[in-house]
């Protein structure tokens, strides 16, 4: 079998057989596409290599099949069916805005906290609805009391915005942002535990850490980081912007402090 090169592969998958292929906005096909998933079997390698399985997944969407989408992580595409019922709202707002937006809508928004709290393993009054990750991890990190001088510690492969958004308070009231390299790939946890103990020191006030690097995908060992942080009375604040109901975790399984997600992903 002939080997393809990246520029020849990312050529192939756009030819016009697989851009004619529209996604129809159909509940089926999400459900086609749940169904798929559930019951996939072998390697993820075989997996990967499924051709059958990734149409099932494929007709859920309505992207655009002539571009080619290698950013999944910043900005994901819905599903079709989170399209149909953002759309369904919308309409029903403005029937009559002030009656359907306050008295309707705007009330169902505890119902959808209690369902996260009961997916999630965690009390409904432990959730915030916030409009994206970096909104709630900048109101932990803007939300401590601390002094000039006083150190928060991250990573060099910590959110870009998040480390600006240290960097802010650097400026503004003389806090120290302290960052330390983690190897790439990081697959030791207490090697990784390690190097955040190490660059504790006595003026540590918290602790920014990824569940999932943004970057490189590498998920961290979080509970044993929180377990270590405990023991100087350290709070951690985890960026779980990626990984929320992207693989099997509960509250239980993080036991942190803080932790901020994005639902749209």
């Amino acid at each position: 079998m002939k080997r393809l090169d990246r520029r020849q592969f990312l050529g192939s998958i756009a030819k016009p057989a697989v851009v004619a292929s529209v996604a129809m906005a159909n509940p089926a096909l999400m459900a086609k596409a749940l169904a798929a998933i559930k019951g996939a079997t072998g390697s993820p390698r075989d997996i990967a290599r499924d051709e059958s399985y990734w149409f099932e997944i494929q007709q859920a969407y309505t992207a655009d099949r002539s571009m080619i989408n290698l950013n999944n992580g910043g900005v994901s595409p819905a599903p079709a069916v989170v399209q149909d019922a953002m759309k369904r709202h919308l309409d029903f707002l403005n029937t009559s805005p002030a009656y359907s937006m306050w008295r309707i809508l705007e009330p169902q928004r505890e119902p959808v906290r209690q369902r996260l709290a009961r997916f999630h393993h965690c009390d409904p009054e432990e959730i915030a609805l916030t409009r994206n990750a970096s909104e709630g991890l900048q109101i932990c990190q803007n939300g401590f009391d601390i002094e000039p001088g006083d150190e928060v510690l991250t990573t060099t492969q910590d959110y870009g915005r998040m480390i600006n958004t240290f960097k802010q308070r650097e400026c503004r009231e003389g806090i120290v942002m302290k960052q330390f390299k983690i190897p790439i790939p990081a697959e030791n946890d207490d090697e990784v535990v390690s190097l955040f103990e190490k660059n504790i020191t006595a003026k540590t006030k918290m602790i920014l850490m990824c569940h999932m690097i943004n970057i490189t995908g590498q998920i961290l060992p979080v509970k044993k980081v929180v377990r270590m942080a405990r023991k100087y009375d350290i709070p951690v604040i985890v960026d779980g912007a990626h990984t929320f109901a992207h693989f099997d975790f509960n509250a239980d399984d993080l036991d942190c402090d803080y932790y901020t997600t994005s639902l749209h992903k």
